[in-house]
This record gives C-alpha cells, structure tokens and sequence, in this order.
C-alpha cells in the first residue's frame, strides 16, 4: 500500500534507495546502469562529494530568505557563472524551480517586455509541432506534445504552431540538408504573416528536441535563418534548453554549436544535477533594461526562486563540471556511444535513425527501415522496451508518439556526464539484448 499518488496508479515503483556514480539501487537488492540520467537530469551521477557538501553547507548557513526582501550569495555567484559561459548579449538570470516555470517566465517576460515597450497588441506566440516545453498551462499550450495536450486542450491558449526541423523524417529526396533547413525555417515566416506580423510576440523552438520527438537535431543553417526572420519582424526568439543545455550535447549552451543567440534561454535539468530542484530563465540584457526603464518591475514570480540551498548545488554543478574537465568527457563518450550504437544496430531492421549530440542520443524504431513506417502503436513498443530494459537493470528512456503524437517509437539515452567507455559498452550492450528481447516478444521478427 502506499498514500503517493504516483506517476502511474496501475503498479507501485520500487523505492530507489541509494546511488552511486552511474548506478542506482533500489529497496529489493536491484542495481541498476542510469542510461539516460533519469529525464537527462543527473549529469554528475548520484552522490557526487562536492555537491552533497556544498548543499550541506548552505544549509547550515542559511536555508531560505524570500527574494521580496533579500538575493542571496549563492545566487548571486550561479547568475554570475552562468552569464558568463552564456552567449554574448545574454546579460541576467532569473531563478526558479524547473523547466515547466522557466518556461512560463519566458513566456510572460516576452508580453511584458512588449507592452512596456508600447506595443501591447505582440501578445501572439508561435512553436513547433513534436515539442516539449513543460506540463503547466501555459508550457503545455506551446508544447507539440500531442498526447500530453488532447485532456487538457480547452484550458490552452491558441499558439500558432510550425514542423519541427526533423530531417529524417521530412527531407525530400534529392534535397539537400541546408535547402531542407532553409524551407523549414521559412514556415515561420510565413506563419507570421498569416497571424499579423504587428501581434506575434516570440517563437519558442528546443535547441535540440528532448523526449517527445528524441534528440532531433536541427540542421545547418536552421537556427541561423530562424533568427534571421525573428530579428525581420521584431519577434523575440526563446530556445528552450531545458533538457539540451548545461553541457549535455557537449558545449554549455546547445544554441553555440548553432552560431546564433537567442533572445531567452531557458535552462534547468543538468543545472543542479538532480541533486535540488532549480531551474532558470537566460535573459538579453535588451529586455532587461527595456523593463527597468519602464515598469520598473517583472510582474511575476515565485516563492522559492533564488532558493539559496538550490542555487548552491547549482554553483557546486557547474564547477564539478568545469573542474574535471566533463565537457570534453561528453564529446568523447558521446562519439563512443554514437559508434557503438551504429555498430550494434547497423543490422537491425527495426532500427531506423541513431541521432543526437554529445550524451543526448535516441534510437528511432520502424517496422521497416526503407519505407521508414513506424511500428503499430498498438504493440506499445516504448513500454516494452522500458520494462524489458529496467528488468535487465538499465534505465533509459523510450516514448512513444514520436511522429505525430500518436505514431513512432524512441528510445532517449543521456547518461550523467562522468560514463566511462567501459559503462558506455555496457549501456550498448543491455539495451541492444532489450531491444533484441522486445522485436522477438512482439513478433517483429522477419
């Protein structure tokens, strides 16, 4: 029995009980290979020294002191560090506690910045199809995340929506990738104009697209022409690096390896490593000092933002990384992960695409790989394969819906930033005998 109202009310979850590096245990005597670090949260493993005792620190200092009457050391020093490792032009953090209310920040900051700017009719927001932005309303209502929308769609607000930049899914034969980036770029425009141009207000675009759609990444010269057609017709451009930032495909920002900088980054699983509960809203200094040159004030907030212990894990996380040099450990595992995931399912006829960057990867299954038809939804192949690899003592990430919200099956691996070649064999390993367990349990095999 238990009083948890848990994710699922079908079964109850062991209770996790410990941790160690990449490996977590549970209450029944069961170890299990974090392959995906959770939800890509925990980027250091678990029971990192320095963070543990950073936060044990804080907290014999000071717990909590409400932002309406004091800031905070900690959180001035995690603002000050992350401004600093942002890019150019990115000039103030806003603290809160995830992405779902980085998101919501972001949001309200792009009305607000444009109706202290005498132009209150931007109230208009356009994002793409197949994302994640988060489970509030207002996260929920630019999120593309379909089947997370369906019960909730008459408390969301109308956004205009675009196709994601998704290469293996809609470049046409013959086309070649910047061509393909170009005309997937160029939706916006013209959903601009379709929406007045003088009542949108900012597009909201995942740098590399997380768990709905599977670490999709854009193509070359996408991003670019997307700031392109904002900067065109006054529209602020919000990347949300909720699950792609902080490191994970192998830079701080996933945004740098696209040359261009948006006007807010939104930022928050790897920022603390799991090890407290924060997340944070990038903002251009433009925006900032637009909104002190006016109102004077950001009118919203949160009771636990700036939340010392929180920020302190977050100073903690981003000198861990900095100090053991785990960016370069990312690019390099992630090349690894990459091959071995290529060499062990090159054969595989239900593997269709291997995608991502750094240790932000996933695997797209089909029933067949030149037709690229996804698998029958009905066979639920994502939560076999959760089942079958958490019983084989991994931990990774599969989704279903990952075309449309109804078609498509992925597997999202983001290992915490300090693997090994040796576990990264491993997670190979395991996950190829569980893929090979489902194809044969469902009847996949030809």
């Amino acid at each position: 029995m238990t009083n948890v109202f848990h994710r699922t009310l079908k079964s109850t979850p062991p209770n996790a009980i410990g941790g160690q590096g990449v490996y977590l245990f549970d209450n029944q005597g069961n170890k299990y290979l974090d392959a995906s670090g959770g939800a890509a949260i925990s980027c250091l493993g678990h029971q990192n020294p320095i963070v543990v005792d950073a936060i044990k620190e804080q907290a014999g200092k000071l717990a909590y002191a409400h932002t309406g009457f004091f800031s905070n050391e900690p959180a001035e020093r995690l603002a000050e560090m992350l401004v600093e490792r942002a890019p150019e032009g990115i000039g103030k953090v806003f603290f809160v506690s995830g992405g779902s209310e980085a998101i919501e920040s972001a949001l309200k900051l792009a009305r607000q910045y444009f109706w202290d700017r005498g132009e209150p009719a931007r109230h208009k927001i356009i994002a793409r199809r197949q994302s994640y932005h988060g489970n509030t309303l207002g996260a929920l209502s630019v999120g593309g995340n379909e089947w997370r929308r369906l019960k909730f769609e008459p408390f969301l607000m109308d956004v205009g929506r675009i196709s994601p930049c998704y290469a293996y899914r809609y470049q046409r034969d013959g086309e070649s990738v910047e061509a393909y980036g170009r005309r997937a770029a160029d939706e916006l425009e013209s959903t601009i104009q379709d929406m007045e141009p003088g009542t949108v207000a900012a597009f909201v675009a995942e740098t590399v697209v997380g768990a709905t759609a599977g670490a999709v990444t854009p193509v070359p010269g996408y991003f670019k022409r997307i700031r392109e057609i904002c900067d065109r017709y006054g529209i602020l451009l919000i990347l949300d690096e909720v699950m792609c930032g902080v490191g994970r495909t192998g830079t701080w920002f996933a945004c740098e390896q696209e040359g261009v900088v948006p006007d807010m980054i939104t930022i928050a699983k790897g920022l603390a490593a799991g090890y407290q509960p924060i997340g944070a809203l990038l903002v251009a200094e433009k925006i900032y000092e637009e909104i002190k040159s006016t109102s004077g004030f950001f009118q919203h907030n949160f009771s636990f933002m700036g939340h010392p212990i929180a920020c302190a894990a977050g100073v903690a996380t981003l000198n861990v990384i900095e100090k053991k040099e785990l960016l370069n450990n990312v690019q390099v595992r992630g090349k690894e992960l990459m091959k071995n995931l290529e060499d062990r399912f090159q054969d595989a006829p239900n593997v269709g695409d291997i995608r991502g960057r750094g240790l932000f990867q996933a695997i797209e299954f089909v029933s067949d790989r030149v037709t690229k038809l996804p698998i029958d939804a009905k066979l639920q192949f994502a939560a076999n394969l959760k089942r079958v690899a958490f019983k084989r003592g991994l931990i990774c990430y599969p989704m279903a819906g990952t075309i449309d919200g109804q078609r498509g099956d992925h597997v999202l691996l983001a290992p915490p930033f300090i693997v090994t070649r040796d576990e990264i064999d491993n997670i190979v390993d395991i996950l190829g005998d569980a893929v090979d367990e489902v194809v044969q349990e469902l009847g996949l095999v030809k």
